[in-house]
């Protein structure tokens, strides 16, 4: 038996799509498990609409999700001589033909079907037409000439055997009359040339694979195994689209959703093996088969994927969490300054409280990273005559202390409290206030002690404006 090789096939004509990352995920499991090979295919033949940037885009978005493709990436486009080479071969050994249908005709007839309310069949008005009766004026398209009687059985690694009426499938076009190949054509020939023994990709590539297998045939080639993986749909059951929000990986890693995360989110989107949930890198690989792929539609749930990355937020180690913050920083907020860095790494234990996201995270720290406070003006309403003598006692108060930690925090605290006969909330909203620029944060201690006793004594002493 030849080894696994699977390959992920997008074109460069915009960011990845969430269901294409899905796909490359499946394709890149399966062939790990089997101690396969797991191929990149760039289809750029669309000139027009394919770019560079998006080519490089691709690649980093797998690479940042943790899936790196064996060997080179394979460019369609310059394989095109290949795909041309074989259409001559399947109109010299009689299983394609030239047509010379103008667009005009083309057009009526699937007026005429729509007329009828049929699906479009193009009525193979030259399948066997004589070469003397061909027009000498029209540049003809090469149409594969696709079996007219009984049917045809994918038997399918996922939706099991799939049967259809070869009548339905038309006499497809493998090369236009500009004399550049279809999609079915070149997929086909570059999947027999990769030596690819798995195609796992979305079922609506359904019909396109019935005509693939009929071109495998045609040249006498090894048929692969086919594997179709239903859609992954919107929350409101429609197909999702790259039209709709959170539809790329960027919408995710821009708001802080960690890789190891949405990897075993989409892992878990339409997979499943017994009854477990959070899966690591190698277990994912270990356990990975294609008979867990379920056969409906995977409905896109971000209330799913956010309390999935809040578990990796609190569960993983915090080196690796920080690093991962850092990362995100420096792509999406600002590169965070090496002496607040220490502040923020040494503070992440309460700072990734209640965080689904590393843009919560960011946020929380905020009051680290600001060199200057901008005070919340409803919030600063609340530092009255009261508040500011707290504030100021506060700070006579530590100034004595070589540190701040809880237990020498306390005690100054309570006796605030006292004196002042008020409660908690009468002495820590104003600190908090000052310390942060807002009544909102983490808890005052923790404010406290993340800040230091240098920057919590400059801030005490700023200056208020009311």
């Amino acid at each position: 038996m030849s080894k696994v090789a699977t390959r992920f096939a997008p074109s460069p004509t915009g960011a990845l799509h969430i269901g294409g990352v899905r796909t490359a995920l499946f394709n890149w499991l399966y062939s790990k498990n089997q101690k396969g090979t797991f191929h990149l295919r760039i289809e750029d033949t669309d000139k027009e609409r394919s770019k560079e940037e998006h080519k490089i885009q691709i690649i980093n978005s797998l690479k940042w999700i943790g899936i790196e493709h064996d060997g080179d990436e394979y460019i369609q486009s310059t394989k095109i001589e290949d795909h041309i080479k074989v259409a001559n071969e399947l109109l010299k050994n009689g299983n394609a033909y030239k047509c010379y249908c103008s667009s005009e005709e083309i057009e009526e007839q699937k007026k005429r079907a729509r007329q009828k309310k049929l699906p479009y069949i193009y009525n193979r008005k030259w399948r066997d037409a004589d070469e003397k009766d061909t027009p000498k004026d029209i540049e003809p398209v090469i149409r594969f000439k696709s079996k007219i009687e009984g049917s045809s059985i994918l038997k399918d690694l996922v939706q099991g055997d799939v049967e259809i009426e070869n009548n339905t499938i038309e006499d497809f076009i493998i090369l236009r009359n500009d004399g550049t190949p279809t999609y079915n054509l070149s997929a086909t020939v570059d999947d027999h040339q990769m030596g690819m023994t798995h195609i796992i990709r979305g079922d609506d590539h359904k019909i396109n694979t019935f005509k693939q297998i009929q071109i495998y045939l045609a040249m006498g080639w090894k048929v692969p195994n086919f594997a179709h993986i239903p859609l992954i749909h919107t929350i409101e059951g429609k197909k999702l689209s790259k039209r709709d929000n959170a539809s790329t990986l960027d919408d995710y890693s821009k708001i802080g959703i960690m890789p190891d995360a949405l990897r075993n989110y989409l892992l878990r989107l339409g997979w499943s093996y017994q009854d477990k949930e959070i899966f690591n890198l190698d277990e994912s690989i270990k356990y990975f088969n294609l008979e867990g792929i379920g056969k409906s539609p995977s409905k896109l749930d971000m209330s799913r994927i956010l309390s999935m990355n809040e578990h990796y937020i609190k569960t993983i180690n915090e080196q690796e969490l920080f690093k991962n913050f850092l990362e995100y920083c420096e792509i999406y907020k600002e590169k965070i300054k090496p002496e607040k860095e220490e502040k923020i790494k040494n503070s992440l234990s309460f700072l990734k409280n209640k965080a689904k996201t590393l843009e919560d995270i960011f946020n929380n720290a905020k009051y680290i990273t600001l060199d200057k406070i901008n005070f919340n003006p409803d919030d600063l309403k609340l530092i009255d005559d009261k508040a500011e003598r707290i504030i100021q006692e506060f700070k006579v108060e530590i100034s004595s202390l070589d540190i701040l930690n809880r237990e020498k925090l306390e005690p100054i605290v309570n006796s605030l409290i006292k004196k002042h006969e008020t409660n908690f909330k009468g002495i820590g909203q104003p600190l908090r206030v000052i310390l942060t620029g807002s009544k909102f944060g983490p808890g005052l201690y923790d404010i406290l002690i993340s800040l230091g006793k240098e920057e919590v004594d400059q801030r005490l002493g700023n200056k208020i404006t009311r």
